[in-house]
């Protein structure tokens, strides 16, 4: 596992509602503990970043790259109709990108999933295979 920067703390709202899956290039890739949605967060690795535009150049590059290729994975692999994206940090500032996987007749179709209900944790054994699984679409 990469070095963390130093001066870079997980926020513990996002260490608690998610697992870590895996280290890309500038990010952490984490799982929501949410089974109603196959939903994935990226957590760029640098301390004190709220903004996208708080990022540098070379880092805003490197997180649209890594966006697009967490993405392309969770939509091979889950074959949704489409990937939500958002990065609110209105309840957690520090910069994190959701990635969340829809259909129609999802339990919050056609509306946002934040906020919706009451979380649902995957089983251990579904969280893993899930995990495997995206794990094994991004690897080259």
């Amino acid at each position: 596992m990469p070095a963390v920067p130093a001066g870079f703390e997980l926020d513990p709202r996002i260490e608690r509602d998610t697992c870590p899956l895996m280290w890309l290039g500038l990010c952490e890739l984490r799982l929501m503990d949410d089974r109603r949605w196959p939903w994935l967060m990226l957590v760029p690795q640098r301390p004190g970043v709220i903004e996208l535009h708080e990022l540098t150049p070379l880092d805003q590059t490197m997180l649209t790259f890594e966006i697009n290729m967490v993405s392309q994975a969770l939509k091979r692999v889950t074959g949704c109709r489409k990937i939500n994206m958002g990065a609110l940090g209105n309840v957690v500032p520090q910069l994190h990108v959701h990635l969340v996987a829809r259909n129609e007749g999802d339990p919050a179709w056609p509306g946002p999933v934040w906020g919706f209900g009451d979380r649902e944790p995957y089983r251990r054994e579904d969280l893993h295979r899930f995990v495997d699984t995206i794990r094994s679409a991004l690897s080259p």
